[in-house]
């Protein structure tokens, strides 16, 4: 196999994190692209002069946000350092006390000896990773993303991939894997082996820095709590641990880790040959942490905890939709991590929930899926006082009601494709299972279009001097799309003109009498009241990948 020569080699360092510039962010004011060490990237995070990582892929983002708060975290607490450094040296100092075995920095190297740690990379006490089989020629396809056939995304494509590619490869595959077949673990942030790892948080106004600076210090303030809520037994507990040894036969237990730990869950090592950086990887007989009993509740400091099943989220394919983000933002079924609950020095003004995660399935994944909703004033308040009864009333109203016109327009599209035939006592003909199918499909539009502007729209209500107008209009627009979406079906309706003027007409006149009935009066009253839809003019970002 490719490489295999290389496999048993003492390889010289390669790729010192610390010290090589191998890390690129983009300058908030001038979108300038900028060369770094892991030092000098903590000193630009301080000053949130981080726009971006133009090599980080999506799906990617929170698990880099991630380790870099976790280790500023670590690196803070046992230098008893209150607050960020203000050098690189001071930083680089604080990292290499981290691994007081290997001073020459091979911790932070992407390349080192196979039995010395490597970034990401347990040691093998073997020595020896030449029985090692799986042979990885590309960043993307050591990452942890699972694809169908290559139809949802192309395997290895990046086979010139950069050491901060693998680099940012290594802490996704390493903090956000789940379980993939026999030997393959997941980590212990997750509910169960197809769990995944979310994250929620508060984003202030600013940059990455900002947050980076922001849940930091959450995390200081939450230590002691922590370990008493979670049972860590020491402060000094296991805390890089891909520095230690692993044959793939053992396991640490939980309360033998610090509270912030970085974990790994996979026996993988980079190699750097002629061809450039590949990677080996092997199966483990078991996991890196025996936490399977925990159900994902670990004290991770972005994870919501499902307080009655007693597990950890788990998202799906609808990824968070208007449903799960209001019951993130305004419910109780979840108990909020930390960096999610408001601060009084939060900014009043710029500032929203973010929230990110993969979907995974047994064998795949569903799609990485990232929703940012704003936070108005009220909501804030609301937020700080924990008093968010009214609201979550006010949002779970408007989930009601789309539910319930979302019924009304699939009975009208049943109409339609049933060509607005009738039975013999006049009433519309009984649908069959493939008409239902046809139905329920086109009208999903409906609930993806109020999902895309559901909090903008929200909040105008919230904040609106007269709530009960602000509902009114929302109900009106509404009503609109429910219309819009039927007509945009007519196309797949009847095709000959005799039926396709009548199913039309039919399933027409099912949407609007259902919706001036007496099944919703609320909708039908702001009908009979107001003639012209209300078009909100907020913005949400809601992105699906």
């Amino acid at each position: 196999m490719k490489h295999k020569k290389d496999t048993d080699t003492k390889p010289e360092l390669f790729g010192n994190l610390l010290e090589e510039r191998l890390l690129h962010y983009r300058r908030v004011e001038t979108g300038e692209r900028i060369a770094c060490t892991l030092p000098e990237l903590f000193i630009a995070m301080a000053k949130d002069e981080v726009r971006d990582f133009p090599a980080l892929r999506p799906h990617q983002r929170h698990p880099w946000h991630a380790f870099l708060v976790q280790l500023a975290a670590i690196a803070l607490h046992r230098s008893n350092q209150t607050e960020p450094f203000d050098t690189a040296q001071d930083w680089k100092t604080s990292l290499l006390a981290l691994t007081p075995n290997d001073p020459d920095g091979a911790a932070w190297c992407l390349v080192s000896p196979v039995d010395r740690p490597a970034f990401m990379q347990a040691p093998e006490p073997s020595g020896s990773i030449g029985s090692w089989k799986n042979c990885l020629l590309a960043a993307d396809e050591l990452d942890m993303l699972v694809t169908s056939k290559n139809h949802d995304l192309k395997a290895a494509r990046m086979l010139k991939s950069t050491p901060q590619e693998w680099a940012y490869a290594l802490v996704s595959l390493q903090t956000q894997e789940g379980v993939l077949g026999a030997g393959n673990y997941g980590i212990s942030r997750m509910n169960r082996g197809y769990g995944s790892r979310c994250g929620i948080g508060v984003h202030p106004n600013g940059e990455w820095g900002a947050r980076w600076q922001r849940d930091c210090a959450v995390l200081k303030g939450s230590r002691s709590a922590l370990m008493d809520t979670h049972g860590f037994s020491s402060d000094q507990g296991h805390a890089l641990i891909w520095t230690i040894p692993w044959s793939g036969d053992d396991s640490f237990s939980f309360t033998s880790l610090d509270p912030w730990y970085i974990e790994i869950c996979r026996r993988v090592r980079l190699v750097n040959t002629s061809d450039g950086l590949s990677a080996f990887a092997t199966g483990s007989k078991a996991p890196r942490i025996a936490a399977k009993e925990l159900n994902g509740i670990t004290g991770d400091p972005w994870m919501p905890v499902d307080g009655v099943a007693a597990k950890a989220l788990t998202i799906g394919s609808r990824g968070f939709d208007y449903k799960l983000s209001t019951e993130l933002l305004l419910g109780k079924k979840f108990t909020k991590p930390i960096t999610q609950l408001w601060l009084p020095s939060d900014d009043t003004e710029g500032v929203y929930l973010i929230a990110q995660g993969v979907a995974r399935g047994q064998g795949k994944t569903e799609g990485f899926h990232e929703r940012r909703i704003p936070v108005s004033r009220t909501i804030r308040k609301a937020l700080l006082t924990q008093s968010t009864d009214e609201l979550a009333r006010l949002a779970d109203e408007r989930i009601v009601a789309i539910a319930e016109v979302r019924k009304m327009l699939w009975v009208a599209l049943a109409v339609l494709f049933g060509n607005g035939a009738k039975d013999e006592t006049g009433k519309d003909k009984e649908a069959s299972d493939a008409i239902k199918n046809r139905a329920s499909l086109f009208a999903q539009p409906l609930e993806s279009l109020c999902d895309a502007q559901f909090f903008p729209e929200l909040i105008e209500e919230i904040e609106a001097t007269d709530r009960d107008a602000a509902r009114n209009q929302w109900l009106l627009t509404l009503a609109g799309r429910a219309e819009s979406v039927l007509q945009s079906a007519f196309t797949a309706g009847p095709r000959s003109g005799q039926l396709r003027y009548r199913a039309q007409s039919a399933a027409l006149t099912r949407l609007r009498a259902a919706m001036r009935g007496s099944k919703f009066p609320a909708l039908a009253q702001a009908l009979k009241s107001r003639k012209s839809p209300f078009t909100s003019t907020h913005e949400e970002s809601h992105e699906h990948a």
